[in-house]
């Protein structure tokens, strides 16, 4: 993921990244299926989107602990 991507998922706000994630979370799921049943364009697209999911979270984290804090 380039630099770029990663700030503008960071200028989100909480909610925006909530919808993303849920987003993510679909779109690994269509991906899923369609590997299961040979439909799959791109494998490499499943790492992908795996690799989104957790950046996602990780800054969703970030900013619950910073909100403890």
């Amino acid at each position: 993921m380039k630099a770029s991507e990663m700030e503008k998922i960071r200028e989100m706000n909480d909610v925006e990244l909530a919808e993303k994630l849920d987003d993510l979370k679909k779109d690994l799921f269509n991906l899923r299926f369609q590997h299961a049943i040979n439909q799959l364009d791109n494998p490499m697209r499943l790492k992908a989107v795996r690799k989104e999911i957790a950046v996602v979270k990780t800054i969703i984290r970030e900013r619950e602990l910073k909100a403890q804090a």
